[in-house]
């Protein structure tokens, strides 16, 4: 028996133009988990990748991160945040292509808190060249509904990706 695909694709967009912000609304919560995809460049060198979601900017969010160089580690933790950091340490690049995963788990629960784990490369920021895995707590038991991706300084770039996948259990 062939296994079936559990990667649905929600919606995806590539900017246009630079924008503030953008928003996946009216998020079904008909999956187990979410994935989020983004890839491009940011207009603010080393510009720290921050979501929000159903878009709460109450200090409701706490990070954990770990960050390497290739020479040397680091971490952080931050609580009562504004909002999800997908980057902490090592933001977006403005000029070589930036990549990031997150994943977004139990996000339909309305009993339990909701956590973000997200990866992400920076091949130039001005923090310097870095790989990081970073989670978040929102501290929310609201099924999340939308999910809106901006950056903490400057704009996201003409040319980025965002998708949002629903993952179903196998």
């Amino acid at each position: 028996m062939a296994a079936g695909s559990t990667y649905t694709p929600i919606a995806t967009t590539t900017l246009g133009s630079a924008a503030a912000s953008y928003t996946f609304s009216s998020i079904a919560g008909t999956y187990t988990d979410l994935v989020l995809i983004i890839a491009g460049t940011v207009t603010s060198n080393g510009a720290g990748v921050v979501a929000r979601i159903n878009p709460d900017s109450g200090t409701n969010y706490s990070v954990t991160t770990l960050r390497g160089t290739g020479s040397a580690a680091s971490s952080a933790r931050a609580s009562n945040q504004a909002q999800a950091w997908l980057t902490y340490g090592d933001g977006f690049s403005s000029t070589e292509q930036s990549n990031l995963i997150a994943q977004i788990q139990n996000y339909s629960n309305s009993t339990t808190y909701k956590t973000v784990i997200a990866r992400n490369n920076n091949p130039n920021g001005s923090a310097g060249a870095g790989t990081e895995a970073t989670v978040n707590l929102w501290r929310s038991t609201s099924a999340i509904t939308s999910i809106t991706v901006q950056c903490d300084t400057g704009n996201l770039n003409t040319g980025m990706t965002l998708t949002l996948y629903g993952i179903t259990a196998a």
